[in-house]
């Protein structure tokens, strides 16, 4: 059995998630903060909320591509 190296669950890819006092289900709204970059952003929804998590990941992938051409 081979055991693959990469972590199901990266420490990259770990959030905190900080909702406003006045967020309801209807109106998210809070900032959320990748706990290993310290990047944070706020958002006004939940649309946004997925785009800012979605706009992290790709950078991180665009990262790991640049370093694997790099080496």
């Amino acid at each position: 059995m081979k055991l693959n190296p990469e972590s199901k669950y990266p420490t990259r890819r770990t959030y905190v998630l900080k909702l406003r006092g006045d967020a309801t289900a209807e109106a998210l709204a809070g900032r959320v903060e990748n706990l290993v970059t310290g990047n944070q952003q706020e958002f006004a929804s939940a649309s946004e909320l997925l785009t800012s998590i979605t706009s992290d990941l790709e950078c991180d992938a665009a990262s790991r591509t640049e370093d694997d051409t790099a080496a």
